[in-house]
């Protein structure tokens, strides 16, 4: 993704800065990733970092949008967020909630889950486009957030990399999909394996190629059902 015009080539502490001259003391950055995806769940990740350390900038001087990061980067600099973060926790909407709720409203759950782990709790927020109407605290919503503040970014790797190491499990217990590899999103791997097998219990039935591809086996099972010498 490109960098948008005013953006600094590297996350900052800017908006972390701004939460806590208006009294915040505990700030939190949230990401997701997953909400594109076909199958499996949205995952959300909440990160609060020590903003009165000195040498926080240069601790995590290689996290910036996990989107703009190698696996291998992601991989070597999630451990070095939690030991740097004094809090981060990681929340999750099913696929079960996802086609109950509907993805906006899933995604917010996971995001809400997340912050409610953190301790202490959060008194202020930071997040990549949404807000969390059921958060009463001070929260700011920035677009391109991940990009912008390094508590968001640093967010934004954790939950990355927590999702692909559960869809390499995902992968082994259903496979036929290659999710190890495209992380449950459309890719045409991801296409001939649900020709071929149709959905399995991780796939989202509501979102569009799965739902189609569901509509066009019906009539055909309907047909099949319906056929003399079928029953």
């Amino acid at each position: 993704m490109s960098r948008p015009p005013g953006v600094s080539p590297l996350p900052d502490l800017r908006h972390e800065r701004a939460l806590t001259r208006r009294g915040c003391v505990h700030v939190v950055g949230l990401d997701e990733v997953g909400r594109g995806a076909w199958a499996g769940p949205v995952v959300a990740a909440a990160v609060g970092l020590p903003l009165e350390s000195r040498h926080l900038r240069r601790q995590l001087s290689g996290v910036r949008d996990s989107k703009q990061m190698s696996p291998h980067e992601r991989q070597a600099w999630e451990p070095r967020i939690r030991q740097a973060a004094w809090g981060c926790t990681i929340g999750e909407a099913s696929v079960e909630e996802i086609d109950a709720l509907g993805i906006l409203v899933a995604t917010r759950l996971a995001m809400l889950r997340a912050t409610s782990m953190v301790v202490p709790s959060p008194d202020g927020l930071l997040i990549d486009y949404l807000s969390l109407p059921d958060f009463d605290q001070p929260q700011l919503a920035l677009k391109f957030g991940d990009q912008r503040s390094l508590s968001i970014a640093a967010a934004s790797v954790v939950a990355k990399v927590h999702r692909d190491r559960l869809m390499v499990e995902l992968d082994r217990a259903h496979p036929g999909y290659s999710l190890g590899d495209n992380k449950g999103y459309g890719t045409a791997a991801h296409r001939a394996g649900l020709d071929r097998q149709g959905p399995s219990a991780i796939h989202r039935r509501t979102f569009a190629p799965i739902a189609r591809l569901l509509e066009a086996k019906e009539p055909l099972t309907r047909s099949i059902a319906a056929a003399p010498g079928s029953r």
